[in-house]
C-alpha cells in the first residue's frame, strides 16, 4: 500500500508558507496540508478549495501540533515573527514546540527557515533584535533534536519594496526609502519564489542515504543577489521608465528593527557563500535573478 506524502506547512497563508504551498501544488509529488489557527478562515476556505489539507494547530501548543502534523512525512516550518519576551509567545517557544511535535509523530525530514543570531556575531553589542536570536535558538535545538532537517538561511527580502511600502509615487516617478545608506550593499532573494525552489530541491533529494548525510544539519543561504539599494533603484528606473531615486529613511523608532539595520550596516554580507549557492543549484534549486523579480513583481505592481 502506498501513503500519501504530506508536507505540513506552517504560515501557509503568509509570503513563505503560501509560496511553498504553490509549489508543492504545482509539482505534485507532495500532498501539503496547511497548519493555521483558524481552519474556518476565508484564507483556509481558499485553501481547502485547491486541494491542500487544512488542520488546526497553534504552534504555542505543542500538543495540538502533535494531532495537527500526524502522517506528516516533512515539515516546513516559519514562525511569527513577537518582539515581546514576557508574554511567551516567542519564536523561540514557537519553534522548538514544532521540532518537538515533529519528532513525536514521526517527521522524516524537517525544513526550518533561519536568520543568523546577532548577539552572537555582534559578541553581545546588539541585544534585542530577538527576531534573529530566536531563529538561531531554534536552529540549535533543532540540530540537538536528532530530527533530520536542513536551514534555509534568508537575507532582505525583495517583497519588501510593497510589504513595507518603500516606494513612493512622485510627479516623475518614484522614491525608494530604506534605514539604510545608500551605498550599503545588501544580500536579496525572491522570497516567493526562492524559498519554494530550495524547499523542493531539499524534498526531492533527502530520501536519497547519499543526500541525506550531505544535507541532514546543512544550513544554505537562499541569494540571489548582493547590491546597493542606489543599485536596485537604478535597475526599477529602466524597468518601469520612471525615476526611480533612492533616500535613506530615518531609524523606525523600534528597537529591535533599528538594531537590525545597525547590524546589517556593520555587518554587510553575513552570509559568506557563492552567489548563487552552489550546494543548492548541485540538488537541482535554479535561483531567480533580480531583472526576473523587476519584470514580473514590480512592473505589475507600478508599471505605468
Amino acid at each position: 500500500m502506498t501513503y500519501p506524502r504530506i508536507v505540513s506547512v506552517f504560515g501557509a497563508t503568509g509570503l513563505q508558507g503560501s509560496a511553498v504551498v504553490d509549489a508543492l501544488l504545482k509539482d505534485g509529488t507532495f500532498i501539503p496540508r496547511a497548519i493555521t489557527r483558524d481552519p474556518n478562515s476565508a484564507l483556509s476556505q481558499k485553501l481547502k478549495a485547491r486541494g491542500v489539507q487544512v488542520v488546526r494547530g497553534d504552534s504555542l501548543d505543542k500538543e495540538s501540533l502533535v494531532s495537527a502534523l500526524e502522517g506528516s512525512e516533512a515539515v516546513f516550518a516559519v514562525t511569527v515573527i513577537n518582539f515581546s519576551r514576557a508574554d511567551g509567545k516567542d519564536e523561540a517557544t514557537q519553534g522548538r514546540n514544532m521540532v518537538d511535535a515533529a519528532k513525536e509523530v514521526g517527521v522524516k525530514f524537517f525544513i526550518w527557515t533561519g536568520l543568523p543570531g546577532m548577539k552572537r556575531i555582534t559578541g553581545g553589542k546588539l541585544q534585542n533584535c530577538t527576531h534573529f536570536d530566536d531563529k538561531e535558538i531554534v536552529q540549535e535545538y533543532l540540530k540537538s533534536s536528532g530530527l533530520p532537517h536542513a536551514s534555509l538561511m534568508l537575507p532582505a527580502f525583495l517583497e519588501n519594496l510593497w510589504r513595507y511600502d518603500a516606494l513612493k509615487k512622485t510627479p516623475t516617478g518614484y522614491t525608494f526609502s530604506w534605514p539604510l545608506p545608500p551605498s550599503k550593499r545588501l544580500q536579496f532573494a525572491w522570497i516567493g519564489r526562492d524559498v519554494p525552489a530550495a524547499a523542493l530541491a531539499l524534498l526531492k533529494n533527502y530520501t536519497d542515504g547519499s543526500k541525506l548525510k550531505e544535507i541532514n544539519g546543512k544550513a544554505y543561504a537562499v541569494v540571489n543577489a548582493k547590491m546597493s539599494h542606489a543599485e536596485l533603484a537604478e535597475k526599477m528606473s529602466k524597468v518601469l521608465g520612471v525615476e526611480v531615486t533612492y533616500a535613506q529613511s530615518p531609524p523606525m523608532g523600534i528597537v529591535e528593527m533599528d538594531e537590525t539595520w545597525e547590524f546589517i550596516n556593520q555587518y554587510e554580507g553575513y552570509y559568506t557563500t557563492p552567489i548563487p549557492n552552489p550546494d543548492l543549484v548541485a540538488l537541482g534549486m535554479k535561483f531567480s535573478t533580480v531583472d526576473e523579480f523587476l519584470e514580473v513583481e514590480v512592473k505589475a505592481r507600478y508599471g505605468q
